[in-house]
Formats: structure tokens, sequence, C-alpha cells
């Protein structure tokens, strides 16, 4: 198992194939919804991808929202879930934010998922809130200072 950052525009199509089959597919967000500006390697977004005996299954991107790092389009394909692959996409995000200097990290968290985020140390600090018809809050955390 291993978390890469996405340098090429391959890794990338595989990132966005992975995103296609849990959002569009799966939890049913509409396409135009799932894909931004910010779905390039331009240097807006640090995209990452984790490979299980290597097959790409799941991906995430970190972004910058007034100096705080946004982890975002977290997923796993199905069958390879329970398998602690969360866990390193989460740690990942967080190496590549504090290299990049931020000090706190934020994420929209599925109300499914909030207690996974929890036992990272993530903080709910939000009411219930929609976005893509799926119920999600408000998580943030602060990263320890090396």
């Amino acid at each position: 198992m291993e978390a890469i950052k996405i340098t090429n525009e391959l890794d990338l199509q595989k990132a966005f194939h992975i995103r296609k089959e849990v959002f569009v597919n799966e939890q049913g967000v509409p396409l135009e919804d799932e894909f931004d500006a910010f779905d390039n390697l331009e240097g807006q977004c640090e995209h990452i991808l984790i490979n299980y005996e290597d097959q790409p299954v799941g991906t995430a991107r970190l972004r910058f929202v007034e100096g705080v790092g946004k982890l975002e389009r977290i997923c796993i394909l199905k069958p390879y879930r329970n398998y602690g692959l969360g866990k390193i996409i989460i740690k990942k995000l967080e190496e590549i934010a504090a290299e990049k200097g931020a000090t706190k990290v934020k994420l929209h968290g599925q109300t499914q998922a909030e207690g996974f985020y929890q036992k990272l140390g993530y903080q709910t600090s939000s009411d219930v809130f929609m976005e893509d018809g799926i119920p999600h809050v408000l998580m943030v955390k602060e990263l320890a200072e090396k």
C-alpha cells in the first residue's frame, strides 16, 4: 500500500476514474458537479493516488483555502474499503499540508464517515449541511508542529 503524489496525466486520469466510480456511479453525485477547475496538474491542488497490490484504488486532493489545507474528494473503491487505506490517504494529505506550511486542515466529511475522521483527530465544527445531496459536516484538525 502506498500513497503517491500525482505528477502526470495518466495517474490523474486513474484518480478521475476512481472518483467517477465512487461519487457519480455509487453515490449519485451529478458528473458535472464532481469535476471542477481544480482538477488539473497546474499546482492549484495536490492530488494523490493510493495503490493496493499495484492497483489504483483510492484518491484525494488537497487544496488551500485562506491558508488552511482542505482535504477533498477522498474516496476508495468499494472492494478495497476496510483495509486501512483511508487512514493512509488522510495521513499523506496531512503530511503534504504540513510541508507547505499549514498548521490546520479541514474537510467536509460525509456524516456516515464522521466517526472515522474523529478517530484521526478531527473535530466536528458545524451542523449537518447538504452537499451534492449528501449530508456533510465541517471537520477541522490542528496539525502538530514539527
